[in-house]
């Protein structure tokens, strides 16, 4: 029988789990919306380079490897070793948790990190010490909220799959506001403010999981946790066996997708007429607010996605989990094929922001086909017992794809705009191809018993 505190067919811990996910993301993107302009525009001036503590040294260490770097490529290395942090992280959190302090207490102390880090992003001397509390908070609580979300539920109960895609609704509520809300106070009023915005939102959310959390299942001591639910190793070599299978087109496909806070970032900046006529009246949209695109589009698409797909499961034609996959990679590749186009017609001058819409447009829906169909293939073969930590190795593909996108962002002034998107399109070509060749492999890792 249903509970009358239920939460839309769906037990109440389940809102306090979406609503502090909402606002960690919501803290997480309002950031990183402001991130690589900050450094560009502001932080990275020569004028203030000297500024923030260890800046100087992280640059000449990164020099020696790549060769000497101007604002634009210093900052996407920055930018791809913060964000490749954030998902390495994830490991340790996951770790911890099973083994240790349990997953209640990671999500309080994940989330106490971030907030500091995010106030202490206002002031510019604390900018590294700042990006690496983020990244180890984002790391303690982001695996193990993921997987209290499965928690609230019995292990065959039907409602688990739908819980998943109520929780990733969250995410995108939060990532659509904070371009919107820390972008524009970052922009207009002054980067300190957006920055602080940030800090605001992961306090909000920290305190909805406390309150939250007489709603959550009550969690057993570690030592008991995994003296009852100890995977064989059998299970867990098989498990790891998946995601390694998938790991490298795992890292492609961030990569490619993780310009958006990056490269594209200075497309929109730089090379696009963002104005948008209102009867006459002409305005241009806040470079920031592009951010916002990726997110809204995922309300719009995912129910007729899902639409989709149900119809297909009733004449037995849905795409398989592998085959979603493939898809995201291909799309992703598309994409950047829109972005190709784009710089090529506009010849060195502006392109319009539909461009950019059209982009968006197309790597939302291979989103939908790669993010949470990844997350609901790791629940679905990762054993109890070891479910956090192998939550944390899936997301060390992101870690390397972070990398990876830093340092293809390093390219982009030394390559031509229309051969920089191709290159991210290649990516994913690469990534689909790699997803094929191991689909025989992964559909008897997936299935044996």
């Amino acid at each position: 029988m249903q509970r009358r505190d239920d939460f839309l067919g769906h037990p109440r811990g389940l809102a306090f789990l979406f609503s502090s996910e909402m606002w960690e993301r919501f803290s997480y993107y309002g950031m990183r919306a402001l991130l690589v302009l900050y450094m560009v525009e502001y932080l990275l001036t020569p004028e203030r380079m000297d500024v923030a503590l260890g800046l100087d040294g992280l640059k000449q260490a990164l020099e020696t490897i790549s060769g000497p770097l101007g604002p634009q490529p210093f900052a996407s290395q920055i930018y791809g070793l913060y964000t490749g942090l954030v998902y390495l992280t994830p490991i340790l959190g996951g770790f911890v948790a099973d083994r240790a302090l349990g997953r209640t207490r990671m999500i309080v102390i994940g989330a106490a990190l971030m907030a500091v880090g995010h106030f202490m992003m206002a002031f510019d001397r604390m900018f590294l010490i700042a990006l690496f509390l983020i990244a180890l908070g984002c790391g303690f609580f982001k695996p193990n909220i993921s997987v209290q979300v499965g928690e609230l539920y019995a292990p065959k109960d039907a409602r688990r799959d739908r819980a998943y895609s109520i929780f990733y609704v969250g995410i995108n509520i939060g990532t659509f506001f904070a371009p919107l809300v820390c972008g524009t106070v970052g922009e207009t009023i002054g980067w300190r403010y957006g920055f602080a915005c940030a800090g605001v939102g992961m306090v909000i959310g920290l305190v909805t999981y406390l309150i939250g959390l007489p709603n959550l299942p009550r969690e057993a001591p570690p030592c008991e946790r995994r003296a009852s639910t100890a995977p064989t190793r059998a299970q867990f070599r098989r498990s790891l066996a998946v995601l390694m299978l998938l790991f490298t087109p795992s890292a492609l496909f961030w990569a490619a997708f993780e310009q958006q806070g990056n490269t594209i970032a200075l497309w929109a900046a730089q090379s696009t007429d963002r104005g948008v006529d209102f009867f006459g009246w002409r305005a241009d949209l806040p470079v920031t607010w592009f951010q916002a695109f990726n997110p809204l589009m995922i309300f719009l698409f995912t129910p007729p996605l899902v639409a989709l797909w149900a119809r297909l499961a009733r004449f037995g034609r849905e795409p398989s989990t592998i085959r979603k996959m493939t898809l995201g990679c291909l799309g992703v590749a598309a994409s950047y094929g829109v972005m190709s186009l784009a710089a090529w017609t506009s010849d060195g001058g502006k392109a319009s922001w539909l461009w950019l819409l059209a982009y968006f447009a197309v790597i939302t829906v291979s989103e939908l086909h790669f993010s949470p169909i990844a997350l609901s293939l790791v629940s679905h073969v990762a054993p109890e017992g070891s479910r956090s930590a192998l939550m944390g190795v899936w997301f060390t593909s992101m870690f390397l794809g972070n990398l990876l996108a830093g340092w293809c962002g390093s390219l982009w002034s030394s390559l031509s705009n229309a051969n920089f998107f191709l290159l991210m399109g290649a990516l994913g070509v690469i990534g689909a191809l790699i997803v094929e060749a191991a689909r025989r492999p992964l559909g008897d890792l997936m299935f044996s018993r």
